[in-house]
């Protein structure tokens, strides 16, 4: 677990959550950046529900992995771009 996901697991247990909700959140949230968003989340939002932690927890992880795929698609393109203009070289 990393620096950022046990900082998010220690703020979820000083807010009262369970400590093994805050463990599987904190390993859900894997890199710095989504534990981030998560405690950027949570220092704003006071004491959310755990239904609704959860469900910013699956928004986080979608948005990352529409990033992902938005960026591999980019570089599928580029790649073919880069075939077409070359081909006839």
């Amino acid at each position: 677990m990393g620096e950022k996901s046990r900082e998010l697991m220690d703020l979820m247990i000083r807010k009262g959550y369970p400590e093994e909700f805050a463990y599987l959140i904190a390993m859900e949230m894997r890199t710095d950046y989504t534990a981030g968003r998560m405690i950027g989340y949570l220092a704003g939002a006071g004491y959310p529900r755990m239904e609704d932690v959860a469900d910013e927890m699956l928004a986080i992880k979608s948005d990352v992995e529409r990033f992902a795929k938005k960026h591999m698609s980019e570089y599928a393109q580029a790649k073919i771009n880069d075939f077409y203009r070359n081909r006839n070289e």
